[in-house]
């Protein structure tokens, strides 16, 4: 078993969402976890992740990497933040109502030059051809001057894409 597969059968066997994992060249693996929405943890209830879940997710980590024998230095386990990333079509229908900030790998338009785009999440239709990939489909994203303007970015063009906070620290 590779230590991606070990890492999202552990954190999605816990009953937590796999956000985001980071691998450095020296030995740091970072993992970023999140609740699922509607469930029961042993943590409490919470609308966010805790340092308790942040410990359980760890402890169990540790003992999974040291019995398939995956190598790593260091190990942390965190929160997405609040400015948490976006990447799969289920993330993005999670948070529609919710403003982001994507930036594509390219324009969308032929002749256009905008990879950067501000908005509200609309909706995300999936690709016809292939409805349960998580990574084809396209976002609609209203535009955050001009909400009348909506754009259709397709998440295969999507370099990199983070929820805006909007609520009060």
């Amino acid at each position: 078993m590779s230590w991606s597969q070990a890492v999202e059968k552990t954190v999605s066997g816990l009953g937590y969402e796999l956000v985001d994992v980071e691998r450095s060249a020296g030995g740091l693996l970072r993992v970023y976890i999140d609740r699922v929405p509607g469930r029961a943890y042993p943590t409490g209830e919470h609308e966010f992740v805790t340092v308790e879940d942040c410990e359980a997710v760890t402890r169990q980590l540790q003992y999974v990497l040291e019995v398939e024998n995956l190598d790593y230095a260091r190990l942390e386990v965190s929160s997405p933040g609040l400015d948490r990333p976006l990447m799969r079509a289920s993330q993005f229908r999670r948070f529609v109502g919710s403003r982001a900030h994507v930036r594509t790998h390219a324009p969308l338009l032929a002749g256009a030059s905008q990879k950067n785009f501000h908005g509200r999440i609309v909706a995300v239709d999936p690709d016809p051809a292939s409805p349960d990939d998580e990574h084809t489909g396209v976002v609609r994203l209203a535009d955050q001057d001009d909400p009348e303007v909506v754009h259709l970015v397709p998440l295969t063009l999507i370099k990199r894409a983070n929820l805006i906070y909007e609520g009060d620290l």
